[in-house]
């Protein structure tokens, strides 16, 4: 515990962990929320589907564009637009799916909204990045542990204010918990600090191609299709044994076993360098993974998820620190929203799959088997030849968050 006291000392910890979760609150309870309000309002699945899905690319999409510039000027002025701006977009969103507005326009407003998230997980990463190297690790744990808390209290925040009021609700909650998150941020020392480093003219894709960056992106992405996968599987899993409702205890436990075990990993200090700590994760999160298509009770497949997700936080801990140390430091935001965009990417791919697999003939295990097929993918990926990874913490300049 005394290394995440170091962390909590530091003067802009509050904000950046307690803004930094409020922030990401909407990226996990938005997709939800509208899905639920365009099905309800419309009848159809296919465009509630269709308009949670733009939102998602057009939030991915746009979050890499909005780093660069963050890298380049410093991310306070986004935050402060995107705090005025998000809210009124969510609202004609709501306006116009309640208005019962042709798909086209939905779809419209969908990604006006998307494309006007927050720009708040790639803005703490970066800012714990500048932190004193000492404290950094416990840093990234705590903040992959908040990461994985996030999609735990989203969608049952969604769900407790869909049933007790409606899911536009949420919609709106969700703005309203998106302005705390990032005018905190904007108003943090950390940030009036940030000093924007030269800028190098750079190509597009400059920071993506950089040493190490490839791999760290290509395994994370197979590391998440698997995910993903898992995501779809454990409801159906549940569905199938006649307990629907066990499928949100399963992932709530899941989540469970990777916040403990990202606690757990954070207080430590390892001798071992970053590249070779994700490479055994990666490991241990395939063995994790392993055994699940072979389960065929609830409880075990709990018992095994909790143990499994136990190296989750771990592992994401391990990867943060990675971008952070391989991204230029002209680039450090644009290289965190890069891995988010990817991150985001590769689960709905890894959903997609699933339930591919799901209604054919592998069925449940099928989806289950992609899942350890995913984290061994990404075992494999860590050991291709490469450039160096890691950039010496010495050239960066630590910044007192």
């Amino acid at each position: 515990m005394r290394a995440y006291l170091s962390v909590w000392r530091l003067p802009s910890a509050p904000a950046l962990l307690i803004g930094g979760f409020a922030g990401r609150l909407p990226s996990a309870m938005v997709p939800l929320a509208l899905l639920l309000m365009v099905q309800e309002q419309t009848g159809s699945f296919a465009v509630a589907g269709l308009a949670a899905a733009t939102l998602g690319i057009a939030m991915a999409g746009m979050a890499p564009v909005l780093g660069r510039v963050a890298d380049r000027r410093s991310p306070r002025p986004i935050l402060l637009t995107q705090a005025v701006a998000y809210p009124l977009l969510l609202a004609a969103l709501i306006a116009v799916v309640l208005a019962d507005a042709p798909t086209p326009l939905v779809l419209a407003a969908s990604a006006a909204a998307g494309a006007a998230t927050p720009l708040v997980s790639g803005t703490v990463r970066a800012l714990w990045s500048r932190v004193d190297p000492r404290v950094r690790p416990a840093a990234f744990a705590l903040d992959a542990t908040t990461t994985e808390l996030v999609f735990v209290i989203g969608p049952g925040l969604v769900a407790a204010l869909a049933v007790l009021a409606a899911p536009a609700v949420a919609v709106a909650t969700a703005g309203v918990l998106a302005v705390a998150g990032a005018t905190s941020l904007a108003a943090s020392r950390a940030m009036r600090d940030w000093a924007p480093a030269a800028h190098v003219q750079s190509g597009v894709f400059s920071t993506v191609r950089a040493p190490g960056m490839p791999r760290v992106l290509i395994s994370g992405a197979a590391l998440m299709v698997g995910f993903g996968g898992i995501e779809v599987a454990v409801p159906a899993f549940a569905d199938d044994m006649g307990s629907p409702g066990m499928s949100g205890v399963l992932l709530a436990v899941w989540s469970l076993g990777s916040v403990i075990g990202g606690l757990w990993f954070g207080a430590r200090v390892l001798s071992a360098s970053l590249p070779r700590q994700y490479r055994w994760l990666l490991v241990g999160t395939t063995i994790g993974l392993a055994p699940l298509a072979a389960v065929s009770s609830p409880w075990v497949l709990g018992v095994l998820l909790f143990l499994g997700g136990s190296v989750i936080a771990p592992t994401l801990t391990v990867q943060n620190s990675l971008v952070g140390s391989i991204a230029p430091v002209q680039a450090t935001t644009e290289a965190f929203t890069w891995l988010s965009t990817v991150a985001a990417g590769a689960s709905a791919i890894g959903a997609a799959l699933g339930g591919v697999l799901i209604e054919g003939p592998a069925g449940i295990p099928g989806a289950l088997v992609l899942a350890a097929g995913g984290a061994a993918v990404a075992v494999a990926v860590t050991l291709v030849p490469g450039r160096r990874d890691v950039v010496p913490d010495a050239i960066r300049e630590p910044l007192a968050a």
